[in-house]
């Protein structure tokens, strides 16, 4: 072969192999891969919550008092002391009224006894009284008899006395006959005389047993009064048991004593407080809820609870009422829970934070927040597919702080979503993720260019 023959030869070989070097880079050219984060679509469930500032307080608390005024004798408990219903906790000095009790009790006895007496005596007096009366009117019958008898004899022998006087003129009868008739009519005069002062007699003695019957009235007003005198005996009896007692402050319910107010020897006015208790094995969780959040603490509702003075602790519990008018001056109502407290690790006055559900999806696709991306024709999340970034449009659903519940075609659990959103990604836009293998196809074209 001629000398300039191979060199043209090698020259266009030389062309030839540069030209296809050239078309080889001019393949790898074009926008280079955005670098992205990522984060796999999971399934879970996902909630949110109404959130609210609470406390605790007692179920009951109440300072405890007596009603009587007076020094105070014993108080047999102190602060930090568990008691139980019907215990006695303190008394004040009741000597005095103890000494009046017993006055008032032989009072009592004494009015009582003058009661039975004028009970018993009252029917037995009023059968006197009519035996008295019966017997009066029999009495006067019989003098009224006598006189009436005495007159008959009166008027018979004067009678015959006038006779005699006649016949005495005329010498028929003797002067000692006449003298014996006119002594009969003296004697008859002078019986029925006295059987006339004895109906007069009879007579006031009826009217005196008839006067006797009104006393049954005021037997009866006696029994009365000797009944309301034993009455009044006893209401006095009735009023110092009910002083002592009242002296006495007996605990109204299990709890524990808060406060010790006064000690013995201290005077304690009527209602001056004493000792303070308060019920710890039962507690209400207090609430104020906004009027925008009250559908979501219904009665019944469960909720939970936390508090700093008890990190790490959750507590579970029930609405118990909610307030049909919101707090002075708010438009807040007050809610409670009737919370268990068996071992007494929940105390008034603690700051708590109540939680409640106001919307829960189970089994829910979640994904970051930062992978849901706003456009014109609605949400979408990226996912990378091959190296490249795919839009898949999706609907939202519940949202956290942290993750959003979201639905879309071709959206499945570990599809790796992207969660940072560089200018300019777009769907299809080449994407690596740093720390992650390169995909198939890219080896192979690098392999290629080697």
């Amino acid at each position: 072969m001629p000398k300039r023959s191979v060199a043209t030869l090698l020259a266009s070989a030389t062309l030839a192999l540069a030209g296809c070097g050239g078309h080889a880079a001019a393949q790898q050219q074009g926008p280079p891969p955005t670098s992205v984060a990522t984060a796999k679509v999971v399934r879970g469930d996902i909630a949110t919550y109404a959130v609210f500032d609470g406390q605790i307080t007692p179920v009951y608390q109440t300072t405890l008092s007596t009603a009587e005024a007076g020094t105070i004798a014993t108080v047999n408990v102190t602060e930090g002391d568990f008691v139980q219903k019907g215990q006695l906790l303190a008394s004040l000095d009741t000597s005095q009224l103890q000494a009046s009790l017993k006055a008032n009790e032989a009072a009592v006895r004494q009015d009582e006894a003058a009661l039975t007496k004028s009970n018993v005596a009252a029917p037995v007096a009023s059968q006197q009284y009519s035996s008295a009366v019966a017997s009066a009117q029999q009495n006067l019958q019989a003098a009224v008899n006598s006189v009436r008898t005495a007159q008959a004899a009166v008027d018979s022998d004067y009678l015959t006395q006038k006779a005699d006087a006649e016949l005495l003129k005329q010498e028929y009868v003797s002067r000692q006959t006449y003298e014996q008739a006119q002594a009969a009519y003296v004697s008859a005069r002078e019986t029925l005389r006295s059987n006339e002062q004895t109906v007069t007699a009879e007579q006031a003695a009826l009217r005196t047993a008839e006067n006797n019957l009104n006393q049954r009235k005021e037997d009866q007003a006696t029994i009365a009064q000797n009944a309301a005198a034993a009455d009044e005996a006893r209401a006095n009896v009735e009023l110092l048991q009910a002083q002592i007692a009242q002296s006495s402050i007996i605990a109204p319910f299990d709890g524990q004593v808060t406060q010790r107010l006064l000690d013995p020897g201290a005077y304690a006015g009527a209602n001056s407080g004493i000792l303070s208790l308060a019920q710890v094995s039962r507690v209400y969780v207090v609430a104020n809820v906004p009027d925008v959040d009250l559908p979501y603490v219904s009665l019944g509702k469960a909720v939970t609870f936390t508090t700093t003075s008890l990190a790490g602790r959750t507590f579970h519990g029930n609405v118990f009422d909610v307030n049909t008018t919101p707090t002075s001056g708010t438009l807040s109502y007050r809610v409670r829970l009737l919370q268990s407290n068996p071992d007494l690790t929940l105390r008034g006055g603690m700051l708590v934070s109540v939680k409640t559900v106001k919307a829960r999806h189970v089994n829910a696709l979640l994904v970051p927040n930062s992978a849901v991306s706003s456009t014109p024709k609605g949400p979408i999340v990226y996912t990378v597919v091959d190296g490249k970034a795919h839009a898949i449009p999706v609907k939202t659903g519940i949202q956290t702080d942290s993750q959003t519940e979201v639905t879309g075609a071709g959206l499945e659990p570990g599809a790796e979503a992207i969660t940072s959103q560089p200018s300019g990604l777009h769907d299809g836009s080449p994407v690596f993720q740093p720390g992650a293998a390169a995909p198939a196809g890219a080896k192979a074209a690098g392999a290629g260019a080697h």
